[in-house]
């Protein structure tokens, strides 16, 4: 057993509080990280909230960075001292693992998101000897030491510090991946964000670098629309004082050729739908609660239409992590601005200023 620090999530609604808990010796496919950073995703504010069905007590975090300290006999990706973003783990054996779409594995669901435990049942997380809900996305990187599944680990640049590029795990993945692996822009195209939270302005920033020539963003804070613009957006839309279809047909003239959703709102994914041109597609990346229905027009959709849900970019993390790391340093793809810094001791203010809107992007830094 390796002792270390951890935030810890009692009960749903529960604040985030610090504890010493156990770690597991790694096994022949683990890594122990020493964790630099890691971001706040709205995923663990859902989790941490009781609204989805993930073991309480536990340890979340699941956009983490950091140094590998010790690996099992069977890592080859890593070796101890190597730099590495965290991402989310998959069996590497489904047909979309093997297919290069391992956001899509069959297992996802218990691996990453409501198991908290390894794919045997056991526990990666202990505390006074009684097991807690763990291995959060293959990491449950919100502690000072984590035990990471080897396929949740991409080996990056040193140069880059690591409280820069832990976001890229998953947030800035999924909007990077929404533009440029779904709707794949082509010159004279119109992209539509819906919400400028930091999965939405990561994909504005992804339409900047393609060759659509109008980019949309659409949030009802004028501040967040402001940075869109300072990112790449070409046009902003309060979506507080106009209609959203209205507002973008008008500027697209006549319908967007790709629209991403990150709010998770049924209103907003509807507007959305009525705004696609001919042909359009519009992503689903923003997460209601389970259950939810999304009521569509159906003569409105045969011209064509197309509406998609995603998951994490629908990445292979080994080949785009890296790459998007060479953009940030280059400052091609500046995910600096969305980021605000809280020590770990402040890991619950950070949270609290998420929830409440007053952060795009809360990095702990340990």
């Amino acid at each position: 057993m390796v002792m270390t620090t951890a935030a810890v999530v009692e009960s749903g609604a529960a604040p985030f509080t610090l504890t010493d808990v156990e770690l597991d010796e790694p096994r022949h496919d683990e890594a122990v990280v020493r964790m630099a950073a890691a971001g706040l995703c709205h995923t663990d504010l859902s989790v941490a909230s009781g609204g989805l069905p993930f073991p309480l007590p536990g340890v979340l975090g699941h956009e983490g960075a950091g140094v590998v300290e010790a690996v099992g006999p069977a890592v080859t990706a890593v070796a101890p001292g190597d730099h590495v973003v965290l991402s989310f783990t998959s069996c590497g054996a489904c047909g979309n693992c093997r297919g290069g779409h391992p956001a899509y594995c069959a297992s996802w669901l218990p691996l990453n998101l409501i198991g908290g435990r390894r794919a045997d049942g056991s526990s990666t997380i202990t505390r006074a000897g009684a097991p807690i809900g763990g291995h959060f996305f293959g990491q449950s990187s919100f502690a000072r030491l984590a035990l990471v599944d080897e396929r949740s680990l991409v080996k990056v640049d040193p140069e880059v510090p690591l409280e820069t590029v832990a976001p890229l795990g998953c947030g800035v993945l999924t909007g990077v991946g929404a533009v440029w692996n779904v709707l794949r822009p082509r010159l004279g195209d119109t992209v539509v964000v819906l919400g400028a939270g930091s999965v939405g302005l990561s994909a504005v920033m992804a339409a900047a670098l393609s060759p659509a020539t109008a980019v949309i963003a659409v949030d009802r804070i004028s501040e967040r629309l402001e940075l869109a613009r300072e990112l790449g957006a070409t046009h902003t839309v309060d979506a507080g004082r106009a209609d959203v279809a209205e507002a973008v047909m008008e500027l697209s003239g006549g319908g967007a050729h790709g629209i991403v959703e990150t709010t998770g709102s049924v209103a907003v994914a509807r507007a959305g739908a009525a705004a696609l041109a001919a042909r359009g597609t519009l992503v689903l990346v923003g997460a209601p609660p389970f259950g939810t229905e999304l009521a569509l027009d159906v003569n409105g959709m045969l011209p064509g239409r197309r509406v998609t849900g995603l998951t994490l970019g629908d990445a292979e993390t080994r080949a785009a992590i890296p790459a998007l790391v060479r953009l940030v340093r280059a400052g091609r793809l500046p995910v600096r601005k969305l980021i605000s810094h809280y020590p770990f001791d402040d890991i619950d203010r950070a949270a609290r200023d998420m929830a409440a809107g007053k952060a795009i992007k809360p990095v702990i830094t340990f």
